[in-house]
């Protein structure tokens, strides 16, 4: 066991007394910490979506920023939905790539 393990063996086992496997209990750990992130991305593109009565491709392809002469408010909305989006997508693809991993 490494020395990292060691140290967070304790933490480790807390939050999963049942496993005894720590490579399992932290592979749970990463499925879990994805799936978080999908869902806070999605609460962020969800909150959008309603303000703005459209999808961000929609936003985007309209070019909405322009429309309403780049204020703040909307550049600042632009920026945090497409990096939600973008969170979104890579959360998903990270978490499928660690799906495929056997354990």
């Amino acid at each position: 066991m490494s020395v990292i393990e060691e140290k967070f063996k304790d933490h480790i086992q807390f939050l999963n007394p049942q496993e005894k496997d720590t490579g399992k209990i932290l592979y749970n750990l990463l499925v879990n910490e994805y799936k978080r992130r999908i869902a806070h991305y999605q609460n962020i593109d969800r909150i959008f979506r309603k303000k703005y009565a459209m999808s961000y491709s929609d936003f985007a392809q309209k070019n909405i920023v322009k429309e309403k002469n780049f204020s703040w408010n909307v550049e600042s909305d632009a920026m945090d939905w497409e990096q939600a989006i973008d969170g979104i997508e890579t959360m998903k693809q990270k978490l499928q790539e660690l799906e495929a991993v056997e354990y």
